[in-house]
C-alpha cells in the first residue's frame, strides 16, 4: 500500500479522520494525499485568477489542519481539484495510483440521523477505489479481528482482495467469513472464491433478509474491529443505488468499514 487519499472538507471531524489516516499510513509506510475539492468557474468580466486564489486559500486551510495533527513522519501532500469530487478522484487515481481512500461516514451538512452523508455516499457509490469508512471519534488501534461479510462468494478478480490481505498480514489479524444467504440467492452464490476462502477457515453461513441484518446477528459474537464488505450493484450498500445518503436506522457501524469493489480499479 503506497498511496492513501484523504478527502477533507469543512467538517469538524476532518481533523480526527486525518489523524487516523496518518496512523494507518505510518504502519504501511504509505504517502497520504490530502484532497481538497472546490467548484469555482471564471465567467466573462470576472477575475480570471479566481480559481487559483480559491485553490491557494484552501491549501492554506489544509496546511493549518495538517499542522494540528501528528504526522507520524508520514509524507503528506496536498492535492486540489476544481470541479466535482468524483471527477477529481478519477483524475487523481489516474495520475497517482491511489490504493485506498479514507473518509468519515458523513460531513457536517447532514443530520445526526444519517450514517452516510451525500459526499461519502457518492464516493462509495461512484468509485471503484477501496474505501475505508472511519466513524467519528475513532481512535487508531491495530486491527486484530476482521469480519468479512458477503451475500455471494463470486469474485471475478482475486486482486480486489489485495488491500484486505495487506491489512490482515500487517496486523496478523484473525478473519471470520460470513456468507449471508438472502432471498433469491443462487447455488452459484454459495461457491466461494478460493482466494476468499484462503483468508480464513472460520466460515459461517446464515440466512437473513439482507447482508446487513446477517452482520447484526453475528456482530456481538464475532466482535470485530474491522468490517469488510463488497461494493456490488445489489450488494451490501444496495440502497446507495437508490440514493447517496444512508440513515443510521438503515445501517450503522461503530467500527471502521472497508468497502471493496468487485469491479476493476
Amino acid at each position: 500500500m503506497n498511496n492513501i487519499l484523504v478527502p477533507l472538507g469543512t467538517s469538524p471531524v476532518c481533523e480526527g479522520t486525518l489523524a487516523y489516516s496518518l496512523d494507518f499510513a505510518a504502519e504501511f509506510g504509505a504517502k497520504v494525499f490530502v484532497m481538497d475539492v472546490f467548484a469555482v468557474t471564471s465567467s466573462a468580466g470576472s477575475l480570471a485568477n479566481v480559481p487559483e486564489k480559491v485553490a491557494s486559500s484552501n491549501r492554506e486551510k489544509i496546511k493549518e489542519i495538517i499542522g494540528k495533527v501528528d504526522t507520524k513522519g508520514v509524507d503528506v501532500r496536498i492535492a486540489t481539484y476544481n470541479g466535482d469530487i468524483i471527477d477529481g478522484l478519477e483524475e487523481i487515481q489516474k495520475e497517482l495510483g491511489i490504493d485506498m481512500i479514507i473518509i468519515s461516514p458523513r460531513s457536517n451538512d447532514v443530520n445526526e440521523e444519517f450514517y452516510l452523508g451525500n459526499t461519502s455516499g457518492r464516493i462509495i457509490k461512484q468509485t471503484n477505489i477501496p474505501t475505508l469508512v472511519v466513524p467519528k471519534g475513532t481512535e487508531y488501534k491495530p486491527i486484530s479481528n476482521v469480519l468479512v461479510a458477503f451475500k455471494s462468494g463470486i469474485l471475478k478478480r482475486s486482486r480486489i482482495l489485495h488491500p484486505l490481505v495487506q491489512i490482515i498480514n500487517k496486523y496478523n489479524a484473525i478473519v471470520n467469513l460470513l456468507l449471508v444467504k438472502t432471498p433469491g440467492y443462487s447455488e452459484e452464490d454459495l461457491q466461494i472464491n478460493t482466494a476468499l476462502l484462503d483468508l480464513s477457515k472460520n466460515l459461517t453461513i446464515t440466512e437473513n433478509q439482507t447482508t446487513y441484518l446477517g452482520v447484526l446477528e453475528h456482530f456481538q459474537k464475532k466482535q470485530p474491529d474491522l468490517l469488510c464488505v463488497f461494493r456490488r450493484k445489489r450488494g451490501f450498500f444496495k440502497k446507495l443505488w437508490e440514493k447517496n445518503t444512508i440513515l443510521k436506522a438503515e445501517f450503522y457501524a461503530p467500527i471502521p468499514v472497508l468497502v471493496l469493489s468487485v469491479k476493476k480499479y
